[in-house]
């Protein structure tokens, strides 16, 4: 049975009627009979037995009732469930993300939209930019947001917003809480270098080479994170994302932009194929604005606000 079978048969069973099938259905009567009269010549068999103007299910009908009711129920769920999406109350948002950002930018951006759309899903995997890309590129996420990433054929990237690269510095080496330091301060620090660290590390090392530095590495690490660990025990500076810096921030360390400040961009990537969803296109605006909000500047100023305190 084709679906507007389905659709037409339940309709007959529960009312008894053509006539009642046909308003159910907001189709013409005529619309019913010509329809029922296919699905029984697709079948093979009789539905309904035609007696004194009613319409009475014959035993085939009665065996398959309860699972076209199965089916049909699932159906006007499907519907009500396409219908929510469209109005942007229901879905799922399947997100991969760089780790710097589940600090704490996607995790405010789902709580707010979790308290206007409380039955929106998220599926949300913190993955570095190639294994993202390659994720995305084999269809198991519908989105991912990352920074710095070069163009791919196929994808289509929505911008978000920008941060920085910043130093983190042991408060040992820097008393007065520099909010901004020159590139050539990386000279006077134990430097923590990160491995695979895709394109910020480029950001840094194409810096370095434009202002013909030879900087010292004394150790690697797999993360920013880690590195940030290690920079707040002492053993050295870093250069990281001001994400991450903003997240691992103790009074045992400081951050500062370079100067003149080291941008990057972040965006969501999808696949041209697959056109983003209204809620994930709503969930992106969120982001947008929470970035802005997360602007290098207003770091910087809260930041200042924190050094203050501690003096």
């Amino acid at each position: 049975m084709r679906l507007r079978h389905i659709e037409l048969f339940h309709a007959i069973y529960t009312t008894g009627s053509i006539t009642s099938a046909a308003k159910l259905l907001f189709v013409s009567q005529p619309s019913v009979s010509k329809v029922l009269a296919h699905a029984e010549k697709q079948l093979g068999f009789s539905l309904f037995i035609r007696e004194k103007g009613k319409l009475i299910p014959t035993a085939e009908a009665n065996m398959l009732f309860c699972d076209v009711d199965q089916i049909y129920k699932q159906l006007r769920l499907i519907k009500r469930m396409t219908d929510n999406i469209r109005q942007g109350e229901k879905g799922r948002i399947n997100i991969a993300i760089s780790p710097a950002l589940g600090f704490e930018l996607i995790p405010d951006a789902i709580s707010e939209f979790h308290s206007m759309h409380p039955d929106v899903q998220f599926s949300v995997k913190t993955l570095h930019n190639d294994e993202a890309q390659q994720a995305l590129l084999e269809h198991r996420f519908d989105l991912v947001i990352l920074f710095s990433t070069p163009a791919l054929p196929g994808v289509e990237e929505v911008p978000l917003g920008e941060s920085e690269m910043v130093i983190m510095y042991p408060c040992s080496q820097f008393p007065d809480y520099p909010s901004i330091l020159p590139v050539d301060t990386l000279k006077e620090t134990d430097l923590i270098g990160i491995r695979d660290s895709g394109p910020l590390g480029e950001l840094i090392w194409n810096r370095l080479a434009d202002s013909e530095l030879d900087v010292s590495s004394f150790s690697q690490v797999d993360t920013y994170y880690i590195a940030a660990s290690l920079v707040g025990r002492g053993l050295g500076g870093c250069t990281i994302d001001r994400f991450t810096a903003h997240a691992s921030s103790t009074k045992k360390n400081g951050v500062a932009s370079f100067d003149p400040p080291i941008p990057f961009q972040i965006k969501a990537l999808h696949l041209e194929s697959q056109p983003l969803s209204r809620i994930s296109l709503d969930f992106l605006d969120l982001v947008k604005s929470k970035l802005l909000e997360a602007s290098p500047l207003s770091v910087q100023q809260k930041q200042q606000r924190i050094t203050n305190t501690q003096h």
